[in-house]
Order: C-alpha cells, then sequence, then structure tokens
C-alpha cells in the first residue's frame, strides 16, 4: 500500500479546510447555532419534553446529523470533482495509486472534516441546552459510520457531476428534504399512523434515529435495525464506487 500518496492526498485535503475555515468550519457552527436559537425558543416553549428529553436537547442529534450529511457530501464531491475540472485526475489515474488508497484518501478526508466538524457542534450544542450522551461509543461509531457513508455517496456525484451547478443537485433537492423529514426536529411517533409507515422508507430516519438512541436512549426504531440499515448504506456506496473504477465511468471518457 502507497502510505506516502495517500498520506500526501489526505494531508493536501485537510490544508484546505484551513485554508476555507470560514466556509467549512464556522459557517456551519453558525447556522446549526441559529437552529438551536429559534426552533429552542419558538418551538421548545411549546413541545416542552419528547420523551422526557426537553426539546432543545431533543433535536441536538438531528441537527448534528444535518450538518454531517450535507458537509460529508460537499467536502467529498467537490474534492473529487475539482482534479477533473482541472484535468489532473488523469495524473492521478497515471500513479501508481491504487483504486482503494485513493478512495481512501479522499473519503477519509471528507469524512474527518464532517467528524470534526459535528464535534465542534456538538461542544456548541452544550453551551445552549444540557446534553447528556448515555452510550458515547455508539455515538462516535454512528458519527463515523454515518460521515464515511456519505462521504462515499459525494465521492460518486463528485464523479457524476459534469458541473458546478450538479454538485449541489442532489444535496438540496434530496438528501436535505430526507433529513427534514427524517426526525430530525420531531419523533415520527408523533405523526398519524399511515405518516409513520411512510416515513419508515426514508434511509435517514434510520440513521437519525440510532444516533438520537446513542445520546438520550430514545428510538424511533430498534438501534439494531438501524446499525444494519447504516451498514447497508456503507457498503451500497463503497459497491458503486468499485463499479465506477472498473469501468471508468466519467474518469476515462
Amino acid at each position: 500500500m502507497n502510505i506516502y500518496a495517500m498520506r500526501a492526498i489526505y494531508r493536501f485535503e485537510m490544508a484546505r479546510t484551513w485554508r476555507t475555515v470560514m466556509q467549512s468550519v464556522i459557517s456551519p457552527v453558525i447556522s446549526t447555532s441559529l437552529y438551536f436559537i429559534v426552533f429552542g425558543a419558538a418551538i421548545g416553549s411549546r413541545i416542552p419534553h419528547v420523551g422526557g428529553v426537553s426539546y432543545g436537547a431533543f433535536i441536538v442529534p438531528g441537527l448534528v446529523m444535518l450538518s454531517l450529511l450535507t458537509q460529508s457530501l460537499s467536502n467529498a464531491s467537490f474534492a473529487i470533482y475539482f482534479p477533473k475540472f482541472t484535468g489532473t485526475i488523469y495524473e492521478l489515474l497515471s500513479a501508481p495509486v491504487s483504486t482503494l488508497e485513493i478512495v481512501a484518501s479522499y473519503v477519509g478526508a471528507a469524512a474527518s472534516k464532517s467528524i470534526l466538524l459535528g464535534l465542534i457542534i456538538l461542544a456548541t450544542a452544550a453551551l445552549f441546552v444540557p446534553l447528556r450522551i448515555e452510550h458515547p461509543l455508539w455515538m462516535l461509531m454512528f458519527l463515523v459510520l454515518t460521515a464515511v457513508t456519505f462521504s462515499l455517496i459525494g465521492f460518486i456525484i463528485g464523479i457524476w457531476a459534469d458541473g458546478f451547478e450538479k454538485l449541489q443537485v442532489i444535496p438540496l433537492l434530496i438528501i436535505t428534504p430526507l433529513t427534514f423529514l427524517g426526525g430530525s426536529f420531531y419523533s415520527i411517533d408523533m405523526l398519524p399512523p399511515f405518516w409513520q409507515k411512510v416515513a419508515l422508507f426514508n434511509p435517514v430516519v434510520y440513521l437519525i434515529s440510532g444516533f438520537r438512541w446513542s445520546f438520550y436512549g430514545l428510538s424511533d426504531v430498534g438501534v439494531g435495525l438501524s446499525l444494519a440499515m447504516t451498514l447497508a448504506f456503507l457498503l451500497a456506496a463503497l459497491g458503486v464506487v468499485v463499479w465506477i473504477f472498473r469501468t471508468g465511468y466519467r474518469l476515462k471518457a
């Protein structure tokens, strides 16, 4: 395994974060803080508790997951799209670096950024609401698995996109609505029975439910099912990436 190449790609991508710290870190933290202020004050006063947890604390896992998904997608998609745009992707493909090493470097960097941002948002949330984490190891596991999964999906989007505008199509039109409808700000048990069943077809429900369980022991679906679905998404995304490199889809055209 070419450790030097992997480290070079990883360090380059991480360095880009610090060069754009306002956009990469500060802006998402400020946006999430506004969610705490607006939703905590406006809705929290009308819904004091959900499952014995204050509403402000209840929405913390959902807000962290919202930022984690969007940042993982954007970081990974831009990281692989920009070399395509500038033409340097061909130098990377012709270098003595395997597919596994390329994917691990880019996805690892994108996931690292997202995990760091998620932890910063958690620390920020503790300033606004009483926060507790009953299962910290499970919390970290869901955090890492979700970041890696959606970094892989972002990697796929970056290869598929043939313009900067396409980098935002799937995050804006699909991922963000699914996250808002996936129980970020409410429990699906609060929905009418019919819509509860419909919500179970939303894959983000399983991600948020398992992540919230690690905080408060509350979940809309079983934690085992949440973990299984998360792993299934990870394997599916990994399978698509393998297919892309085997066929050269939008890489060698």
